[in-house]
């Protein structure tokens, strides 16, 4: 499936600015499921320079700072995508299996750093038991993973006022509403709890469903999902709790670490600016020869939504 994604993020203040610092997570990945044809990321007003590099986790950030007054700007990242179908899984390890593994420090640490606490992400007694009716004796890891994800979705409601970045993983279980963002976290906390290493991933979900397919939670925004460990032969699998599926040609990469915090689109100091409002819209456009090429449509959002998504 090849798309075209927008991700346009405007910014407002009510007086002048006088000094923005920016990092944006807003690179299109090329990984094994996907390949990018085309990028570009314009900012206005202008910055002097824009510097690229990759962060500890692999993903590519861009820097800039804007050091004159200015009363608001616009970032915007447009990539050309093609996502592959992937290969379907009939078998796989056992989750106890993976966890020995851990426990034994025989994942590469590129791996292992995803079985700890992470600041969002930290140990929860309640996790570990509501993941036990998935995790149960001799089950393989994909069908563990594959239940958690069902179990998520039935559990909890999708509800984009019930939470902020700010709100506690702890009130996030107890309340069982929330968001995107928020059931990754949760899918993660309890695959860590069972010491299987699990990350967090941001992307993006295409706007419009196939003929007769029921549209998406979450198209027309950044999404999240979580992503965990299945051997060697599998690598990374990911699933998607807030649609309850493995995650597929629907579903772009955008960037993964160990929770929100290591991969929020844009994180930035601003001086001065007064009242600051922002608004963001993301457009995911297929261009197959059956779309009829034409953008489907984009959703604006407040700033306590878009980061939550």
């Amino acid at each position: 499936m090849r798309y075209q994604v927008e991700h346009k993020t405007a910014y407002t203040y009510s007086e002048p600015a006088s000094v923005a610092h920016n990092l944006l997570h807003l690179r299109v990945p090329t990984t094994l499921r996907q390949s990018v044809e085309d990028f570009a990321l314009t900012v206005d007003p202008k910055p002097r320079s824009i510097v690229s590099r990759t962060d500890y986790f692999g993903n590519q950030v861009h820097y800039f700072a804007l050091s004159e007054p200015h009363n608001g700007m616009t970032i915007t990242a447009t990539s050309r995508v093609v996502v592959k179908t992937p290969a379907p899984i009939t078998t796989s390890p056992t989750w106890e299996e993976l966890a020995a593994m851990g426990k034994q420090r025989e994942f590469p640490l590129e791996v292992r750093q995803y079985l700890f606490p992470s600041r969002h992400i930290r140990p929860l007694p309640i996790l570990s038991e509501y993941g036990k009716a998935a995790f149960t004796r001799g089950r393989p890891i994909v069908e563990a993973a594959r239940e958690l994800t069902t179990r998520i979705y039935t559990d909890y409601k999708y509800d984009s006022g019930a939470t902020s970045i700010f709100t506690p993983l702890e009130d996030v279980v107890r309340q069982r509403h929330g968001v995107c963002q928020d059931f990754a976290h949760v899918g993660i906390g309890v695959l860590r709890a069972f010491g299987l290493p699990a990350r967090y991933v941001s992307g993006y979900l295409r706007t419009e469903p196939p003929p007769g397919k029921p549209r998406l939670v979450g198209a027309d925004a950044s999404h999240a999902w979580f992503s965990v460990f299945c051997g060697t032969e599998h690598g990374w699998v990911d699933f998607d709790p807030t649609n309850n599926v493995m995650v597929g040609t629907d579903h772009i990469t955008l960037a993964h670490g160990r929770d929100f915090e290591d991969v929020s689109p844009i994180q930035g100091v601003v001086m001065g600016g007064g009242t600051r409002t922002m608004q963001v819209g993301v457009d995911v456009m297929p261009l197959d020869a059956k779309s009829n090429g034409t953008p489907s449509g984009t959703q604006q959002q407040s700033q306590q939504r878009s980061p939550n998504k």
